[in-house]
C-alpha cells in the first residue's frame, strides 16, 4: 500500500492526499512533522527518507520519492491517468508549466504574509514585508484570473488536471488568509467549481488554510 509521510495540515502533503483520492488509491498517511516528538523531521528515522527534512515523502512499494509536484507526476503517470497528466507533449507541457508556476512563483509570494497573518510565526512581523508579499501575491492571482477567464473552466482548459490540484490548494489558501482580496471573478468562480469535487472538499476546502 502507498505510504504518504507528512502531517495532513501541510499544503504540500494535501496535494498528494487529494491526488490519491482522485486515483482511488489506497494509502496510509503517517503524520510526520505534526509536533509529536517521535515524528520530528530531523530524526534519523525520517532523514533516511528525505535528507532535506521536509514533507511530503511517499513510499510506493519500496520506491521512495520526495518533492510534492514530482510525486504528483509520478503517481499520475504510474497509475496511467493521462486525463490528469496528458501524454501528448504539448498538453503535458502546459500542465507542467502551471505546476511549476505554482512552485516557483506563486508559493514564494504568499510565504511571508501567510506565516505572519495565519500562522503568526515568530519573526514574521514586519509590516513592510507583509505588504510586499500581499502585493506580489495579488499580482500573481491576477495572472491566474486572466488564465481562468480564458479557459472558463480549469487551469489548463476544460478538463481537470494535476495543475488544478497544485493551484486549487493555493487558491484556497488565498481566500483563507485575512488580507484584502481584489475582485477576481474568474478565480472566485473557479474556487466554487472546485468545491463540487469531493477530494477538494476533503483535502482543500476543509477548514485548513
Amino acid at each position: 500500500m502507498l505510504s504518504i509521510l507528512g502531517r495532513p495540515t501541510s499544503i504540500n502533503v494535501r496535494k498528494v492526499l487529494w491526488l490519491s483520492h482522485e486515483l482511488d488509491e489506497p494509502f496510509v498517511n503517517e503524520p510526520w512533522g505534526d509536533g509529536d516528538a517521535s515524528r520530528k523531521l530531523d530524526t534519523p528515522a525520517f532523514v533516511v527518507f528525505n535528507p532535506n527534512k521536509m514533507v511530503p515523502v511517499i513510499d510506493d512499494d519500496g520506491f521512495v520519492l520526495w518533492e510534492s509536484n514530482s510525486i504528483l507526476r509520478y503517481l499520475a503517470a504510474t497509475r496511467e491517468r493521462a486525463d490528469l497528466y496528458p501524454i501528448a507533449p504539448r498538453e503535458r507541457a502546459r500542465v507542467d508549466q502551471w505546476i511549476d508556476w505554482q512552485a516557483s512563483d506563486l508559493n514564494p509570494a504568499w510565504v511571508y504574509p501567510f506565516k505572519a497573518l495565519v500562522r503568526q510565526a515568530p519573526g514574521y512581523d514586519d509590516d513592510g514585508m507583509i505588504a510586499a508579499g500581499v502585493a506580489r501575491w495579488s499580482e500573481l492571482m491576477r495572472v491566474l484570473d486572466q488564465q481562468l477567464q480564458s479557459t472558463q473552466a480549469f487551469v489548463c482548459g476544460d478538463r481537470f488536471t494535476l495543475a488544478d490540484i497544485a493551484i486549487g490548494l493555493a487558491v484556497h489558501r488565498w481566500f483563507a488568509t485575512p488580507i484584502g482580496h481584489p475582485p477576481l471573478d474568474a478565480v472566485a468562480a473557479y474556487y466554487e467549481r472546485l468545491s463540487s469535487n469531493e477530494g477538494f472538499r476533503r483535502y482543500g476546502r476543509n477548514g485548513t488554510p
